[in-house]
């Protein structure tokens, strides 16, 4: 059986960055339903490493999503949703790869809300920068980050704090999690943000 330790969130960010600190990491996943609300987490872990002098970005995948037209295609669907939503691999085709190979990134490719492309532009990543990205359905991809973290809820939680707007999105990433366990670097129950617990071996 798994064993979970207590941990709160600022130790977790702490310990995240204390292994960037270590390795040299660039790409970081926070994987989490909208939810479990990754981004925040990101942040907070990317707040650990700018202390110390890192320079340190965050990415939403909610800024990697594809056109309504294609995300909509098949209306509130749960296939929809796992493949069509988010495109995976624009973000490693604009973000992954360049970050790696010429230390360049696309912040943003698509804006959600209004629908149209976000005109970024590239940015010059300065020297040690690591990279956070944040959103759901991450792993499982076959995305070349350094290192990972799953924000996991259970379906009871996630189901408790996801929008009655958002409900159609639960049985996909219910899904996604059973076909795609994955094996994070950090695997984190998350039903109760304030009291995180952290997988630290098994018994």
């Amino acid at each position: 059986m798994p064993r979970f330790t207590p941990i709160t969130q600022d130790a977790l960010a702490e310990t995240v960055a204390r292994r960037l600190r270590e390795s040299g990491g660039q790409l970081v996943a926070v994987d989490g339903a909208d939810a479990a609300r990754p981004l925040d987490f990101a942040r907070l872990a990317a707040g650990r490493l700018h202390a110390d002098g890192r320079p340190a970005e965050l990415v939403s995948l909610h800024d990697f999503v594809r056109p309504a037209s294609l995300r909509m295609e098949f209306g509130r669907d749960e296939t929809a949703y796992r493949t069509g939503w988010f495109d995976y691999p624009a973000l490693r085709r604009e973000v992954l790869d360049p970050l790696r190979t010429d230390g360049q990134w696309l912040p943003a490719l698509w804006e959600e809300k209004t629908d149209r492309s976000a005109r970024a532009v590239r940015r010059r990543a300065h020297p040690g920068t690591v990279l956070f990205v944040a959103g759901p359905m991450l792993l499982g991809r076959d995305l070349p980050f350094d290192l990972t973290v799953q924000l996991d809820l259970s379906p009871a939680a996630l189901t408790r704090h996801t929008p009655a707007a958002s409900a159609w999105t639960v049985p996909a990433l219910l899904a996604h999690a059973r076909e795609h366990p994955g094996s994070p670097d950090y695997f984190v129950r998350w039903d109760h943000p304030d009291r995180p617990a952290l997988r630290t071996g098994s018994d």
